[in-house]
């Protein structure tokens, strides 16, 4: 029975050592913020500051993930997600698309602003907001971690480096086909 729990207690500590099975890099940006706390219940709060940094909203997959990472139920992390107003959780059913900008310093100075500006025009809706026909949503997020690839743009979950105005417009078109 020892054997069973310590077997299951190292298949975690591997899991939570992979990071995400979709590949996604932003995920591990939460993993060192929770291996900073030491994977500890207390830090939700911070955890999900990261998340909301880092995503620019909480969809469910992030909050499942960082539920199973800090060993928590998923109903008191979206409990917790919910209740604080400055935690944004993204519906599923809200939009057929999302868009999210990196507004960090990086993706900033390569023309993060100037991507914005672009789709705020074009779609006629500002950060934060969604097209009168709920088909794209437009958000920004402080920092994804994909400095290297600067500008980056997240589209539909994902990440899509070095855009322009004219780039993120190609897509923004197809969307709209």
């Amino acid at each position: 029975m020892e054997t069973a729990i310590k077997d299951t207690k190292s298949k975690d500590s591997q899991q939570v050592k992979k990071g995400h099975p979709s590949g996604d890099q932003r995920f591990k940006q939460l993993d060192i913020t929770m291996k900073r706390n030491q994977y500890r219940q207390d830090s939700l709060i911070e955890v999900l500051h990261k998340a909301q940094e880092t995503f620019g909203y909480l969809e469910t997959n992030v909050l499942t993930y960082v539920a199973r990472s800090l060993k928590l139920p998923l109903s008191r992390v979206y409990g917790v997600a919910t209740f604080y107003h400055l935690f944004s959780v993204k519906s599923n059913v809200d939009t057929a698309h999302t868009c999210v900008v990196c507004m960090g310093t990086a993706c900033y100075v390569k023309g993060g602003g100037e991507v914005v500006k672009a789709l705020e025009k074009e779609l006629e809706i500002t950060v934060g907001g969604t097209t009168p026909d709920n088909q794209i949503s437009l958000m920004a997020a402080r920092c994804m971690g994909a400095c290297g690839i600067a500008p980056a743009v997240v589209f539909d979950g994902r990440v899509a480096g070095k855009q322009t105005p004219e780039t993120v417009m190609e897509k923004i078109k197809d969307w709209q086909e």
